[in-house]
């Protein structure tokens, strides 16, 4: 581990225990951190391109919860899932796993960017949870602001797809682009944090299993906003939202507030899309608060 964040020495304080097991066909890595005990559990959804490790600030800075944090498929440690891995796909997979793995359905289920599309696909049948959303994506990408940006995306992950194998392999995974990426993402002035970040998206951002599993997920991430399933969403969903967010704008992430009802807005000053890693101490705050 790297040692940039003090937040991962505290890690290796907090029980772990690894495990495995088939969801919708997926062979699926699952890490249960904290106390079995705990009077709160929390299902992890995390990011696109990510793995669970994004989310290992929170678990550090919450050191009496559980949590249970999978690997999506074809991300990390899981394997795809035998279908397309469209938000469908997705928000069957998360009913499956929370069947297997909550099955009292007790564990408040928290998404984060990509894993908030996954979550507002799947709230119907998610009745009697509660949820947060960090970083949630409120509105179509092919749609906002950020629809040129967007665009240049898809070109990307789709020649990634459609290259041959060593190329494609070479783009989507590219040590400059990911860079590129975590620059774009990244709003601290912490030299520092800014290193322990980029090393992070170094590590973990290209552990996908294909490159057709990575185009088929971006295209799940631009297909949807969570705004479309706002009236579905239970009171009292917590929304954490990034003052300095470029990916999911404020003025978004306020519309989303206004039409989700009863919903909680969070805004968490002068930090963007990367709330789990600039300001996980803010977010358990917040969390805490709310469990309180």
């Amino acid at each position: 581990m790297s040692l940039h964040n003090p937040l991962e020495q505290r890690l290796t304080d907090i029980p772990v225990r690894e495990q495995h097991l088939t969801v919708c066909g997926s062979e699926t890595r699952v890490w249960h951190y904290g106390p079995e005990t705990a009077d709160h559990t929390i299902f992890l959804v995390h990011g696109f391109r990510g793995t669970h490790h994004g989310l290992l600030s929170l678990v550090a800075a919450m050191p009496d919860v559980r949590f249970i944090a999978p690997d999506l498929p074809g991300f990390g440690d899981s394997s795809p899932l035998p279908r397309p891995h469209t938000l469908d796909a997705y928000a069957e997979w998360l009913q499956d796993a929370l069947i297997q793995l909550d099955p009292a359905g007790t564990a408040i289920v928290l998404g984060h960017s990509f894993g908030s599309l996954i979550v507002a696909r799947q709230v119907q049948r998610l009745r009697g949870r509660h949820i947060v959303l960090v970083n949630p994506i409120s509105e179509n990408a092919l749609s906002g602001p950020e629809r040129i940006g967007t665009a240049i995306a898809v070109g990307y992950y789709r020649l990634g797809a459609v290259l041959s194998a060593p190329l494609g392999q070479a783009l989507l995974s590219s040590s400059l682009i990911t860079r590129i990426m975590s620059e774009v993402m990244v709003t601290t002035r912490s030299p520092a944090l800014r290193r322990w970040i980029h090393d992070q998206h170094h590590r973990y951002f290209s552990r996908f299993t294909g490159r057709e599993v990575l185009l088929e997920a971006f295209q799940a991430s631009v297909s949807d906003a969570v705004s479309a399933h706002a009236a579905d969403f239970p009171p009292g969903t917590q929304l954490v939202v990034g003052e300095c967010d470029a990916i999911a704008p404020l003025a978004a992430s306020r519309r989303l507030h206004e039409a989700m009802p009863d919903s909680q807005l969070h805004i968490v000053g002068g930090v963007g899309h990367l709330i789990h890693y600039e300001a996980p101490l803010a977010l358990a705050r917040i969390l805490r608060q709310w469990l309180g």
